[in-house]
């Protein structure tokens, strides 16, 4: 039901538990084994209740983790109540208590990065953002330092680094990053690079600014971007998701949110 895109494989527990599915007309057990050629039914109850399920967009600011609480910080959907939902938001859905139950992010954002986080009550959404066979892009603003070839330590994932700068598109340019960056280096960070024994898969980089780069990227490995440009003599001073898929940051404020809207596609 999961590689069907019909729900998320706990939705699918629950459901089967439940009693809402069928397979080739016969309500399914836990553990039942199919195959491509059964007929899957899916109770409108079960559809109804997946239907309720909200998918919210944050524009995380420092200081928050994006999971659960961690070294005393404070998780990233305690920002979601009626005092910081946008006002403009366009999709017309109301907030009520139960919207946040079950709520968790869909790919994470360290503590002093900022930008566009999702948080969602719909296993599908889940899947298709973070799912092992996830093909989504995510886009970032990326504020670097040149520090020269080998000059900016590789740190280990869960090593915590200098915190970072918050950043503005119409932020001042201070410095001339991209005048003394070698492009063979950035042609290595679009292809070439590899992280925990692992080559990366093609990314797409370019200077945004004189020192601010533009990252494209279709896989999340832990503090991944950072970790890139450490291997090429960059340190990373500020980081901003502007957009995952089709859905953008735009003008949402910070540390406000708004709901995907009905009709609104990853």
């Amino acid at each position: 039901m999961a590689e069907l895109g019909l729900c998320s494989r706990r939705e699918a527990d629950d459901w089967v538990e439940q009693g809402w599915v069928k397979v080739n007309g016969v309500v399914a057990t836990m553990g039942q084994q199919v195959t491509a050629a059964d007929r899957i039914e899916v109770d409108k109850v079960a559809q109804g209740f997946q239907e309720q399920r909200v998918t919210i967009l944050l524009h995380k600011p420092m200081g928050y983790v994006s999971g659960q609480a961690e070294d005393g910080h404070t998780p990233a959907v305690a920002l979601i109540n009626p005092r910081t939902h946008w006002r403009d938001d366009p999709s017309r859905i109301r907030f009520s208590p139960p919207q946040l139950r079950g709520l968790a992010p869909a790919g994470r954002l360290d503590i002093d990065s900022v930008g566009l986080l999702v948080l969602t009550q719909d296993g599908r959404v889940a899947r298709q953002l973070i799912g092992e066979d996830s093909t989504i892009d995510k886009e970032y603003l990326v504020r670097v330092v040149y520090e020269g070839p080998g000059q900016a330590a590789p740190r280990h994932p869960d090593e915590r680094s200098a915190p970072l700068q918050e950043i503005n598109e119409r932020d001042p340019v201070r410095t001339n990053v991209q005048a003394v960056f070698p492009p063979e280096l950035l042609a290595r960070l679009r292809h070439g690079l590899s992280l925990d024994g692992q080559p990366l898969k093609p990314a797409k980089v370019e200077w945004q600014n004189p020192e601010q780069l533009r990252f494209v990227l279709t896989e999340g490995k832990k503090r991944q971007i950072r970790r890139m440009c450490e291997q090429v003599g960059l340190k990373v001073v500020g980081l901003k998701r502007i957009r995952m898929g089709r859905v953008v940051l735009g003008n949402l404020p910070v540390g406000q949110w708004r709901y995907l809207a009905p009709g609104e596609r990853f």
